[in-house]
C-alpha cells in the first residue's frame, strides 16, 4: 500500500487562525461562570425563592382528621357514633385504563362505568373525588384492585344505630362530617373536635416520601349525652307511625317530657327518614314538625284561661257557667259548642270543652293579664331550647287585641304554637304552678329543674283535677285511660287554616297531658295532622297514642301505679268543641 500522508490534505495544511481558537476558549470560560454565577444566585441569593417553588410543586399539609365525638341517650346507649372510612380520590391523567379493572371500580363504588368515566373526564387532571366515606371492607377491595392514579384518604362516617325513630331528634351531618340537623347541628362545638397536620413531601405521583416538621395530633370531638330515652323514643315512634298510618293522616308528632326535671324523654316525628340513607329524601322528612310547625292549638288552652281565671279570683271549680243554647252571639261572630251543655261548672266547662264557657270566663279577666300569662308560659317566642328551627309562633301584642280576638285566645283561636310550646307550658300544672325549662341533655343530678311561678299552687291542682275529669267518665278525652296509671289531660282539635278562612274538612288532632295526676312523672303532647279516615277529632285520634305512650314511659321509668284500675275504652263516638 502506497503511504498515505494526512499531513497532505489541503485542509489540514491550511493554517488555523490563532483568534478563533482563543475566542472558543473564552467562550467556554464565559459559559462556566455563567454556570457558577447561576449556581451561586440559586444556592444563596435567591435561595428561599426556590425552596417556596419546591413546596408549592411536593410539599402538601395532610389534615389528619378527629373523630367526632359520640351522642348517647340518658342510659348511655348509642344514638350516633364515627366509624373508620376512606376517601377515594384519583389523579385523572394518571389512572390506568384497563377497562375491566374501572368496570369493577365503577361496581365498588356503586356507579355506572359512564359515571365514572365522567369524573375522570374532569377538567383538573390532578384532583378528583370519586366517592366520600367509603366503608373499609369496601375500600379494600379497591386497593386490592391496584389501579394506577386511584389513591384513599382516611375519613370517619358516622352511623346511627336508631335510624328513623330518632332522626329528627339526634340529625345528621354532611359528608364533611359536619352536623346539618338535629343534636348533631346543635352541639357541633362540642362534637366536632380539632384536626391535626402533617407536612410532607410527595412525588409526582402522590405518594408521601418524606415527613416535615413536626405532626400536629387531632384532638377528637366530646361525648353528648342527651336526656332522651331510646326505648321511649322507640315506642313513641313506633305507636305514632301506627296511628298515623292506620287514620291515613298527613303527618303526626310525639312529645314526652320529663314532668319534674323539664328533660326531652322522646321527640318523634311521622314521616321520618333513615339518618345513613338520605337520598331522594324531601322536604317533609327532614322538618322537624313538632317544633319548627305552628298551628293554633284550640281547646288545649282552655286549661291555662281557667287557672289564669282561678288566680285571680273570678271564679272558683264550682262556679256556674251557662253556656244554653249551644251558641254565643258576638257581634257579628256565633260561638258554638258542638251540644247545648247548659250550666255548666269551671271543671264541667274543661270537662266538655265548651267554647261557650271559656269564653264567657275570658271576659271576666283582662287582655293584658292573659297576654303576660301566655308569655310565661312561652308562648310567642322561641323555645330556649338548643335544636335548630324551633319557632316562636305568634301572640299578637294585647294592645292590638280586638273583643273577638281576646274571646276567641281563650279557647285556641287567634294565635299559634308548636306541639313542643303546648307540652311546655303544661310543666305549669305539673310542678304546682310554676313552669320549668327545658332540656336536649341529661340532667347530671336528676332534681326536679327550678322553674318560674306562674300560678298558684292551688290553681294548678285544680287544673290537673279538671285534665283528669276531661280524661274520665264523660270527658272528652276518655281514651287517654291507661292502665294502672291515672292520667290526666285535654284534647283538642282544630280546624286547618287555608288563606284567609278554614279548609273545610281537614283538622289538626291533638291531646296534652300528664300521669300520675296527683304527682306527675310525664307530660306527653300527640299531634295528628289531618286525619281521614272517618275520625278526626282529638280524643277520638290523639288520645290513644297518650294512653300507649303514657303506660310503657312510665314502665321504663319503673313508676310505680296509683291505681287498679282497668283502661276505660268507650265504644260511643267521642265529641268535643272545635
Amino acid at each position: 500500500m502506497k503511504d498515505l500522508r494526512y499531513t497532505s490534505s489541503p485542509l489540514l495544511a491550511s493554517k488555523t487562525p490563532v483568534w478563533r481558537s482563543k475566542f472558543i476558549v473564552a467562550a467556554l470560560g464565559l459559559a462556566f461562570v455563567a454556570l457558577v454565577a447561576r449556581a451561586g444566585y440559586v444556592q444563596v441569593v435567591g435561595n428561599a425563592f426556590f425552596l417556596r417553588q419546591g413546596e408549592v410543586r411536593f410539599a402538601r399539609t395532610l389534615e389528619l382528621p378527629a373523630s367526632r365525638g359520640r351522642i348517647l341517650d340518658r342510659n348511655g346507649l348509642l344514638l350516633a357514633s364515627s366509624v373508620a372510612a376512606r376517601g377515594i380520590w384519583a389523579i385523572p391523567e394518571d389512572v390506568e385504563r384497563n377497562a375491566a379493572k374501572l368496570k369493577q371500580l365503577a361496581r365498588l363504588l356503586n356507579m355506572t362505568p359512564a359515571e365514572l368515566n365522567r369524573r375522570l373526564a374532569d377538567e383538573d387532571k390532578t384532583f378528583v373525588w370519586l366517592k366520600r366515606q367509603v366503608d373499609e371492607p369496601v375500600a379494600q377491595q379497591i386497593a386490592d384492585l391496584k389501579l394506577a392514579g386511584i389513591y384513599q384518604r382516611k375519613e370517619y362516617k358516622r352511623k346511627y344505630p336508631e335510624g328513623e325513630a330518632a332522626a329528627h331528634m339526634v340529625g345528621f351531618t354532611d359528608v364533611d362530617n359536619k352536623g346539618v340537623e338535629g343534636a348533631e347541628k346543635s352541639f357541633e362545638q362540642r362534637l366536632a373536635g380539632k384536626p391535626g397536620s402533617r407536612r410532607v413531601i410527595k412525588d409526582r405521583l402522590g405518594q408521601v416520601v418524606d415527613a416535615v416538621g413536626e405532626e400536629v395530633p387531632p384532638v377528637d370531638g366530646q361525648d353528648v349525652q342527651l336526656s332522651i330515652d331510646s326505648k321511649v323514643q322507640f315506642f313513641a315512634y313506633q305507636k305514632l307511625r301506627d296511628t298515623v298510618t292506620q287514620h291515613k293522616a298527613k303527618s303526626g308528632s310525639v312529645v314526652v317530657l320529663d314532668a319534674q326535671t323539664g328533660e326531652v324523654l322522646a321527640l318523634a316525628n311521622y314521616p321520618s327518614y333513615n339518618p345513613d340513607e338520605r337520598r331522594n329524601l324531601a322536604g317533609a322528612q327532614l322538618r322537624n314538625i313538632a317544633v319548627t310547625d305552628t298551628f293554633e292549638p284550640g281547646s288545649v288552652m282552655k286549661p291555662i284561661t281557667v287557672a289564669m281565671a282561678l288566680d285571680a279570683g273570678k271564679v272558683t271549680p264550682q262556679t256556674i257557667i251557662d253556656t244554653s243554647p249551644g251558641s254565643y252571639q258576638f257581634g257579628k261572630f256565633t260561638i258554638r259548642d258542638t251540644h247545648n251543655y247548659g250550666a255548666l261548672t269551671v271543671e264541667g266547662v274543661i270537662q266538655k270543652s265548651s267554647n261557650i264557657g271559656a269564653l264567657k270566663i275570658a271576659q271576666k279577666l283582662n287582655a293584658q293579664q292573659m297576654w303576660e300569662t301566655y308569655t310565661a308560659l312561652g308562648y310567642g317566642h322561641r323555645p330556649e331550647l338548643a335544636f335548630p328551627g324551633a319557632a316562636a309562633g305568634l301572640l299578637r301584642p294585647w294592645k292590638s287585641w280586638k273583643p273577638i280576638e281576646q274571646a276567641t285566645v281563650a279557647y285556641g283561636y287567634g294565635l299559634s304554637a308548636s306541639l313542643f310550646q303546648m307540652a311546655h307550658s303544661y310543666t305549669a300544672f305539673s310542678r304546682d304552678g310554676s313552669v320549668i325549662p327545658v332540656t336536649l341533655l341529661k340532667s347530671p343530678d336528676g332534681e326536679p329543674a327550678r322553674g318560674v311561678r306562674v300560678f298558684s299552687e292551688k290553681s294548678a291542682r285544680a287544673i290537673r283535677k279538671m285534665l283528669q275529669m276531661a280524661a274520665g267518665p264523660g270527658g272528652t278525652g276518655q281514651r287517654a285511660q291507661t292502665m294502672g296509671y291515672s292520667v290526666g289531660g285535654k284534647s283538642g282539635t282544630a280546624r286547618k287554616q287555608q288563606g284567609n278562612g278554614y279548609a273545610s274538612g281537614k283538622y289538626r288532632a291533638w291531646f296534652a297531658g300528664m300521669s300520675p295526676i296527683e304527682q306527675p312523672r310525664v307530660i306527653v303532647a300527640v299531634m295528628i295532622d289531618e286525619p281521614g279516615n272517618g275520625e278526626f277529632f282529638g280524643g277520638q285520634v290523639a288520645a290513644p297514642v297518650f294512653s300507649e305512650v303514657v303506660q310503657q314511659t312510665l314502665r321504663i321509668m319503673g313508676a310505680q301505679p296509683d291505681m287498679a284500675v282497668k283502661p276505660q275504652i268507650v265504644a260511643d263516638q267521642v265529641e268535643e268543641s272545635l
